[in-house]
């Protein structure tokens, strides 16, 4: 463009990088270790105090200031000082020693990848929807914190998850602001000669390009893949447009990006990680890119480079139900991944598609992504130990004939990343009483010194993160009804919206049947009661959507705001529209109780009453996920008998109802029943075994480290074992694998003797075993535990007596004690191998029948 004859570069194409010290900034704003630690937080509000209010984007701030204005900032001593001291920090922070360094000093896990479809970590990247999201977020910047050598996949998304406005009638309206790559706090991946990366993925009809992107989470670096090249056509480049939107079909093709995108851009990138952690099944085609990779490597067919790469994988499924699984029908998988199957994995359709089935034989059975990622997993874990009991029965039928308990599903419970939840005051009174770097290490001394904090302490720290909610809802509220039109009912100057010294309860989640976010509304009247209590008033701020396409959830929130508008509920109830990453933080920093009331065991984990424990809030749940093995009486309130009902909506009115007797009869008595000070002795002890005994227990730090020695450690061990000399041993494993395939049909159980005596039972077992090594059986007795016990299982000794062995037949002698009757026991055959994780690997079983 053309100004007083001169041509000038478009406005819009200005950065202005060459602004001596502008580097400097830049390295802090795409860091996203900004949205845990704060200590760069007065250079972006100096720069623009109220873009920087509203939008927490760093990288946006430096790309809309006033270019004179960052001249002027860079020029002023003090603040240049500043920034560099920051920046200097920074480089210092991430060359300092962490726990994984100074615990496993010489461990071969050089590097987990870690793939997932949503990623929460910051208002300004917004490529995530909620709990799934949340939980790959925090573990990224705990892999930072405690220095585990990970990267993180993901894909880029042009609109990412809707955004909600509640309209003038109390309906959700749905809205998909469009994310400029430009503006989010990322940077196109460069080759070393600068180039952008970019490579292809064989779709049908074309070849589509895929560019790629970075994220800086402290030492953790996160790809993101994205098809909205311009090379490609518009529908190829809409396949990253929305998150959890669209047809099937396009889920499929992200999966297909995700999974196979993903490990190919690692091998682009010379990266080999011994560790693919993949949470949940959405990037399960992971494991077959891993194995074709290591195919090329080796020369090695799909079967051994499966078996040589399975050891390495690590599955973490989330869901409760076996709808909540990814699945796609077989004519779509022919489509989009036949060809991939007999090209690059030599397989058949039929062989392929028995990768992700129950049945091998039903050729009308879908694809399911859970099931790819069990068949291809070395290790495979739920989130909660509820949930643990739940993915055993939802997995139970890919291991038929198998005691549920014995389904090789473990749990590793959530865990939130505490620094990012904790507000400004709670970091100041945690960093008083343990220390600046308390989230770095085992977290030992943590709970001893939070018990040592005095009672007018806690209560002048809840008073003010109550004071700063209140005073934050009441400026959204306004902002809320003013955008949609709505009058306000209340005038903001002489009767103050929420008051600070009420009881204050947070309710805030995804709308859906299932999470019961009306159960407090089973009896309007008397929750109207609860709330305008003259001398006890009690305040309720919600939030969550509705999926675009769940109606009732939908009616659900319009339920809420029908019942808020009532003249009687006054301003005691708030509906804060648009819940997001920053509402949560407010939310989770203020509250007093957090409410959660969903349908035992549907919520697999749940995180969300994790994160008010940092700050002294207290927990009102459901003995359901997470709060089924964190509930004591000291630490906070239980809903529910801890059982399962069939009869939901009996059990809904039963609970609601003790939902109310607990508020009017335990809840808020306890909140108003003040000392001589005005504190409420019983209420601030609650809140400090709270914080003491929960918050380590539940943060992310605890549960990253179980991962990476219960999980990563002995994956990477293993899968090098597995795949040294070019699969050596995985080349063994298959011939073990075929023979059992073989002989096993020909197994089978001859006599069987017990002797009982006053000191036990002894029982020997004729075995025919023809084809098959006894060496590679494991003869068990087994028995049901008693009263909720785990089961006894008794091995027994293979008997070689010289002259007696007839080839093919083995004699197995075992003796149990006498406090059980021999009828108790069963005699079972599995498969062995010192190698070989049974029944993950080999769900062969064979039970003797009486």
């Amino acid at each position: 463009m053309r100004e007083n004859g001169r041509v000038t570069q478009p406005i819009y194409s200005i950065l202005p990088s060459d602004i001596d010290g502008f580097d400097t900034l830049a390295e802090l704003a795409l860091d996203l270790r900004w949205t845990w630690n704060h200590a760069t937080d007065c250079i972006w509000n100096q720069l623009d105090r109220n873009l920087w209010d509203m939008t927490h984007n760093p990288w946006l701030v430096l790309q809309t200031v006033a270019r004179n204005d960052i001249e002027k900032h860079m020029a002023d001593p003090e603040f240049r000082q500043k920034v560099e001291q920051l920046v200097e920090m920074r480089r210092i922070h991430l060359e300092q020693s962490t726990w994984f360094q100074q615990t496993y000093p010489k461990s071969p896990l050089t590097c987990v990848a870690y793939f997932s479809m949503e990623y929460m970590l910051s208002e300004a990247l917004p490529i995530y929807s909620g709990g799934l999201g949340n939980v790959a977020g925090d573990q990224l910047k705990t892999y930072s914190d405690l220095g585990i050598p990970v990267v993180g996949v993901g894909l880029l998304y042009q609109q990412g998850y809707f955004r909600q406005v509640i309209d003038s009638n109390g309906a959700q309206q749905e809205l998909y602001p469009y994310n400029d790559p430009g503006q989010l706090p990322i940077s196109p991946l460069r080759t070393e000669d600068g180039e952008w990366l970019r490579f292809t993925i064989a779709l049908p009809q074309s070849s589509i390009w895929v560019r790629t992107w970075v994220v800086h989470v402290g030492r953790v670096r996160l790809f993101l893949l994205d098809s909205n090249d311009a090379a490609n056509s518009p529908i190829d480049r809409g396949i990253t447009s929305e998150l959890y939107g669209g047809t099937s079909e396009l889920r499929l093709k992200q999966e297909i990006l995700l999974g196979i995108g993903g490990w190919q851009l690692l091998d682009a990138l010379g990266i080999q990680p011994e560790v693919c952690h993949l949470n949940e099944g959405h990037a399960a085609f992971a494991i077959l890119e891993r194995a074709r990779s290591f195919m090329s490597r080796s020369s090695q067919l799909f079967e051994a480079a499966l078996i040589a790469t399975r050891a390495g994988n690590v599955f973490t499924t989330h869901t409760a139900v076996s709808a909540g699984f990814d699945q796609f029908a077989p004519d779509l998988m022919a489509r989009y991944l036949g060809p991939y199957a007999e090209q690059k994995l030599g397989l058949s359709l039929d062989q392929f598609m028995s990768l992700g089935r129950q049945n091998v034989d039903h050729s009308s059975e879908k694809f399911n992504m859970a099931y790819l990622a069990v068949h291809g997993s070395g290790k495979i874990n739920a989130v909660s130990q509820l949930h643990g009991k739940v993915s055993r029965n939802l997995f139970s039928r890919l291991f038929p004939h198998w005691p549920l308990g014995e389904v090789p599903i473990g749990h590793v419970t959530n865990g939130v990343h505490m620094p990012t939840w904790d507000s400004s005051m709670a970091d100041t009174l945690w960093t008083k009483t343990c220390g600046k770097d308390r989230w770095l290490g085992t977290l030992d001394h943590t709970e001893n010194d939070i018990l040592s904090i005095p009672d007018p302490t806690m209560w002048q720290f809840r008073n003010s993160k109550v004071e700063a909610l209140v005073a934050f809802a009441r400026k959204r509220m306004i902002r809320q009804l003013t955008e949609t039109g709505t009058p306000l009912r209340f005038d903001d100057r002489s009767k103050p919206l929420l008051n600070p010294s009420s009881l204050t309860l947070g309710f805030a989640r995804r709308f859906a049947s299932y999470k019961r976010p009306n159960l407090l509304l089973h009896d309007p009247d008397r929750l109207v009661r609860i709330l305008t209590h003259a001398e006890r008033p009690v305040q309720l701020i919600l939030a969550g959507k509705a999926h675009p396409a769940d109606e009732e959830g939908r009616n659900l929130i319009k339920q809420w705001i029908q019942f808020i508008r009532k003249p009687e509920v006054g301003d005691h109830v708030l509906f804060l529209s648009d819940y997001d990453m920053s509402l949560t933080e407010q939310l989770v920093q203020g509250v007093d109780v957090w409410i959660n009331t969903p349908r035992r065991p549907w919520e697999a984990c749940g995180t969300s009453g994790m994160k008010v424990l940092v700050n002294g809030g207290l927990n009102l749940s459901e003995l359901d996920g997470w709060w089924a093995e964190a509930y004591s009486p000291d630490v906070g309130w239980a809903l529910g008998d801890g059982k399962e009902h069939e009869n939901d909506a009996e059990q809904d009115e039963i609970e609601a109802l003790a939902l109310y007797d607990l508020l009017e009869n335990q809840i808020v008595p306890e909140f108003y029943n003040r000392d001589h000070r005005d504190i409420p002795t019983a209420w601030i002890h609650r809140m400090r075994e709270s914080m003491a005994k929960l918050s380590p227990r539940f943060s992310a730090n605890r549960s990253v480290r179980e991962y990476t020695e219960q999980y990563y450690l002995p994956a990477a061990q293993e899968v090098l074992r597995r795949m040294a000399q070019g699969g050596e041993l995985a080349d063994h494993l298959l011939m073990w694998q075929q023979e059992m395939e073989t002989h096993w049909p020909k197994l089978s159980f001859g006599s069987l003797h017990i002797e009982s005596a006053a000191d036990g039972h002894d029982f020997r077992l004729q075995l025919n075993h023809e084809g098959l090594d006894p060496d590679h059986l494991l003869v068990e007795l087994f028995a049901e535990g008693l009263l909720g016990a785990d089961s006894d299982r008794v091995i027994m000794q293979k008997q070689d007596l010289a002259g007696n062995l007839v080839s093919g037949e083995s004699s197995f002698l075992a003796s149990v004690p006498a406090n059980r009757p021999s009828s108790d026991y069963t005699a079972r055959v599995l498969p062995y191998h010192e190698d070989i994780s049974v029944p993950l690997e080999c769900q062969k079983i064979l039970w003797q029948r009486s």
